[in-house]
């Protein structure tokens, strides 16, 4: 997974190999771009913040995500 911080349009996309790409509003600061980056994929996946947890890339852009569906 990818992610944007700091993007003026903010959303869910998959691009053309599958993965997904998110754009967040959010500064990379202080964790608030991963907060946020939770926030948007409970909503795309219609589950609850707490069943989504990022696994690696906590301060890059390539995150690995697990979705608890």
């Amino acid at each position: 997974m990818k992610v944007k911080p700091s993007a003026k349009k903010e959303g869910v996309s998959v691009n053309a190999n599958g993965t997904l790409e998110v754009a967040v509003a959010a500064p990379p600061e202080k964790g608030k771009a991963n907060e946020r980056l939770i926030e948007l994929l409970a909503e795309h996946f219609g589950v609850a913040k707490s069943r989504i947890k990022i696994l690696s890339g906590h301060t890059s852009r390539s995150k690995v995500v697990e979705v608890d569906l």
